[in-house]
């Protein structure tokens, strides 16, 4: 039985990028609508599984913890279970006897803009005829507007439009409407970086909290919380809080937050705290 590796074609060391260029290779490859064998449909749900969790870290990281064989017998989401993925996802269906339902997640790109990148051109499925190129529009979000979801009001085709923003959405997602596509950019924060879903914060800790524990204050998107600093914490220490960080766009789900702890210690010091600390590393050595 192959793995979700070899699946996709890639290796196990293979970055976001890598396996989300070799998602998208394989469903031209197989679809149903360019591969006319019979494995095509079945291929096409396995190509989804193995994307559905190497591209989601988290599962990812379990994925490769527990090996296939494990993770499998685990009970993983099946790719066919009707849940979205992040950016969004197209639905292909055959009619009449035997039709078939599978989904195709292009990460927030419709099915005409993959066969566009692979094969020069949107193609009309089944006949050849080119199909009518869909206007794309650019919008700039803050930070907190492509977490938060928004509405904005712009002019589309000459008319004024409220568009309607998901919360999560992330720099360069393509969001397909009706009748057109909007490409998001999204502004950095100046203290949050944002990978996918999930969030980094680095928080500096006094030499003193560090060394002898303590509690620190870390904001987080909506309010803050407070952690417990274990004694003797080294620089670089990280906690992860579950569920805390980004919205995936038109799911129930979230990404988590990982604060990253940085050490402070002081460049100067009066004689009285030099003399403790002095007196310190004589009693541990």
């Amino acid at each position: 039985m192959s793995d979700y590796y070899s699946t996709l074609g890639v290796s196990n060391s293979a970055s976001a990028d890598e396996i989300k260029s070799a998602y998208k290779r394989k469903v031209v490859e197989w679809h149903p609508d360019r591969n006319k064998s019979k494995e095509a449909p079945e291929m096409i749900k396995k190509i989804n599984k193995a994307y559905e969790v190497l591209s989601d870290p988290q599962k990812k990281s379990m994925y490769d913890q527990l090996g296939h064989d494990n993770y499998e017998k685990r009970g993983p989401t099946s790719a066919s279970s009707g849940q979205g993925w992040p950016g969004g996802a197209y639905q292909y269906s055959t009619g009449g006897p035997g039709g078939f339902n599978v989904e195709f997640d292009f990460g927030g790109a419709g099915v005409e803009d993959i066969f566009e990148t692979f094969f020069g051109g949107a193609r009309g499925y089944g006949g050849g005829r080119a199909r009518p190129r869909r206007g794309v529009y650019e919008m700039t979000l803050t930070f907190d507007e492509a977490v938060r979801g928004v509405t904005k009001q712009t002019v589309i085709s000459g008319a004024s439009k409220d568009i309607k923003i998901p919360a999560g959405v992330d720099n360069g997602m393509r969001i397909r409407f009706s009748d057109f596509d909007v490409v998001v950019h999204v502004k950095p924060h100046p203290h949050f970086r944002r990978e996918g879903q999930d969030l980094y914060y680095q928080m500096d800790v006094p030499f003193t909290t560090a060394a002898l524990g303590g509690v620190v204050r870390v904001p987080l998107i909506e309010g803050h919380i407070d952690l417990k600093v274990r004694p003797g914490t080294q620089s670089g220490s990280v906690v992860r809080l579950t569920g805390k960080g980004i919205p995936y766009p038109n799911r129930n789900q979230w990404g988590d937050f990982y604060v990253t702890y940085q050490v402070h210690v002081p460049q100067r010091m009066n004689a009285k705290a030099k003399k403790l600390l002095e007196d310190l590393r004589k009693e541990i050595g």
